[in-house]
């Protein structure tokens, strides 16, 4: 049986404030045409400054930062329109967990890499980008693209300031790490890592300590905050000692509807 190809998709590096200034360009309610015609005004000086190349790296940088915040998925829509207003009542210190989030549900490619890379860094305190490019290919293949892509990946990862840079070409160290504490961002999280991985449920432990959110720390999440706050996930027990986190099926309307998130969903909930 052939084994299916898994796609890449994320090929390029992407910084940080382009998510930013794309996620806050969808809030206002630009179309797709006006979302290209403004990014292609803030890359023009930036990447493939003067090329009239078809498919440049400017254009695969804009069609990476639609398809996160714009043209997502229609199984990712009420996840996305959900995002946009967690943009606006998180502190933007923590805006890189919002774009983390989105970015995983949409491009697993970007999950698997920060997977093998906090596994790594867990592991020995430090990643290659050699041992990061050798685990992923196991995953996508030997293809010279899934190599490009990782190293494309492991630049993000340091632009956005996760992982430093050592005395050492090409091995990586801890960046910095952002505490969240906010219980609806650490679902936000767990759900991006549930569409990501594509099967619907997973251990709620071992979401909360995956490698692939290396550069976050999370506060101690307990049964009762979780049935309260994780309100676009079912959390159900498992056995004597373990609970799952599910992916709801039908997300109530005010879960989905982004004038209803805004009015609804940070309403705040009775001891």
């Amino acid at each position: 049986m052939t084994q299916k190809v898994r796609r890449v998709g994320f090929s390029q590096r992407v910084l940080l404030e382009w998510f930013e200034l794309t996620a806050g360009l969808v809030h206002a309610g630009n179309d797709h045409a006006e979302l290209k015609h403004a990014l292609q005004d803030l890359l023009k000086d930036k990447v493939s400054v003067g090329s009239q190349v078809t498919r440049c790296s400017r254009d695969k940088i804009i069609s990476i930062l639609s398809k996160t915040w714009l043209s997502v998925p229609n199984h990712l829509i009420s996840y996305r329109d959900y995002g946009l207003i967690l943009l606006k009542n998180t502190p933007e210190s923590e805006h890189i967990a919002i774009h983390w989030g989105m970015i995983t549900a949409v491009y697993p490619f970007w999950s698997d890499v920060a997977n093998q890379t906090g596994r790594l860094l867990r592991l020995q305190g430090s990643a290659t980008a050699v041992q990061v490019q050798r685990r992923v290919r196991e995953m996508y293949g030997e293809r010279e693209t899934v190599s490009r892509s990782t190293r494309r990946v492991l630049q993000c990862f340091r632009d956005w300031g996760v992982l430093q840079n050592t005395d050492s070409k090409g091995i990586y160290t801890f960046g910095k790490t952002i505490l969240i504490e906010d219980l609806q961002l650490i679902a936000w999280l767990i759900e991006a890592a549930l569409h990501s991985h594509g099967n619907g449920s997973a251990s709620l432990k071992e979401s909360l300590n995956s490698p692939s959110f290396f550069p976050f720390r999370f506060k101690s999440v307990h049964d009762r905050n979780t049935r309260i706050e994780f309100r676009r996930l079912d959390v159900v027990r498992h056995g004597m000692d373990e609970e799952l986190v599910i992916l709801r099926t039908n997300i109530p309307k005010s879960l989905s509807n982004r004038t209803g998130l805004a009015e609804d969903h940070f309403e705040t909930t009775d001891s």
